[in-house]
């Protein structure tokens, strides 16, 4: 039994030596979103020869991807994460409530430790047949809708509060109108992907669907893939403020003696030469000279946050604790 426990920490990087926790381990894990693999691809090596070029060590940056909370629970059962980059601001809070992440941890790097920002975004067929050009479009009867299901998706939560801000405007603060315009919306919704690779992978590859709802990083970036003869994106006349948290996992770093390398990591994206890799990527930015340089390519959109519905802890309890609204209207479709 003694060998196979020492096996499966090695097999981790983790040791139970006091002296080995404390050397500088030759790789670190980032554990991220569903549909930033291709972001993190680019973003890696680019670090990776930083690093070699600031301290003289060879790192290497090993990468898990799926939907935000679902990653976010394989931590507290056991992932060892020395960083996160997620999607959402809960799925961080849940590990600091875990006590693998430090209480303040929206301190430990600007912006409340988002270097980058996002928006819902629409997606549809070349000549967009259906005609859909804001979140009204998307309850109409002829219209099949794809994203994530948003009890494993941060994607597909920033969606669902979107499309339930955009009817509040609309109806004038009616509750019980917004509940039923989000109702229908997910009634549109043929099928439930766990994540948001998931659902482009059923709307382009599987050509399910008259429109998908995704970042709008993901939208630009399935468009230069796919062609855009292929595809026009949509940017609706609302949407949502999505943030990009990011953390140091305390519990594995100190165990792993890996702080000083996954805090240089997370400082990375907030560079000048970060920024511009996320910019490229289709990601807005918070440095005012690479978003200036980029400003071109992101369409102007009035953006909600999530103080509309009461900041994220308000938003657990009444839109996605079990019972809440979001059960309550899936219950219905």
């Amino acid at each position: 039994m003694k060998i196979r426990v020492l096996s499966a920490l090695a097999a981790f990087g983790l040791s139970l030596s006091p002296m080995a926790a404390l050397a500088e381990p030759a790789d670190i894990l980032n554990v991220s979103y569903d549909i930033a693999r291709e972001l993190y691809a680019q973003i890696n090596p680019a670090f990776q020869a930083r690093w070699k070029k600031e301290s003289g060590q060879t790192v290497e940056v090993k990468q898990s991807h799926g939907g935000s909370s679902k990653q976010a629970r394989s931590i507290i059962e056991g992932l060892p994460a020395d960083v996160v980059t997620f999607n959402q601001v809960t799925d961080v809070q849940v590990l600091a409530d875990k006590g693998l992440v430090r209480p303040d941890w929206a301190q430990a790097f600007p912006n409340q430790a988002s270097p980058y920002y996002s928006l819902p975004s629409f997606l549809v067929r070349k000549g967009n047949p259906k005609n859909i050009k804001n979140w009204d479009d998307l309850v109409r009867p002829d219209v099949k809708v794809v994203f994530p299901n948003p009890k494993t998706s941060g994607n597909a939560r920033y969606t669902y509060l979107a499309a339930y801000a955009f009817a509040l405007e609309k109806f004038g603060n009616d509750q019980a109108k917004a509940k039923e315009f989000v109702r229908q919306l997910l009634a549109n919704v043929p099928v439930f992907d766990t994540g948001g690779r998931g659902a482009t992978t059923t709307f382009v590859e599987r050509e399910t669907g008259d429109v998908l709802i995704t970042f709008e990083a993901e939208v630009n970036g399935i468009q230069k893939e796919f062609g855009k003869d292929k595809f026009d994106s949509v940017v609706p006349s609302v949407s949502l403020l999505a943030e990009f948290p990011v953390a140091v996992v305390d519990k594995v770093v100190d165990k792993r003696g890996s702080r000083k390398v996954a805090t240089a990591y997370l400082n990375y994206l907030w560079s000048p030469e970060g920024q511009e890799i996320l910019a490229k990527n289709y990601n807005r930015v918070r440095d005012p000279k690479v978003a200036e340089a980029y400003k071109a390519q992101f369409p102007a959109v009035r953006l909600y946050t999530v103080e509309l519905f009461g900041g994220w802890g308000n938003i657990q309890r009444v839109h996605f604790a079990e019972g809440g609204i979001l059960d309550q209207v899936f219950e219905k479709r």
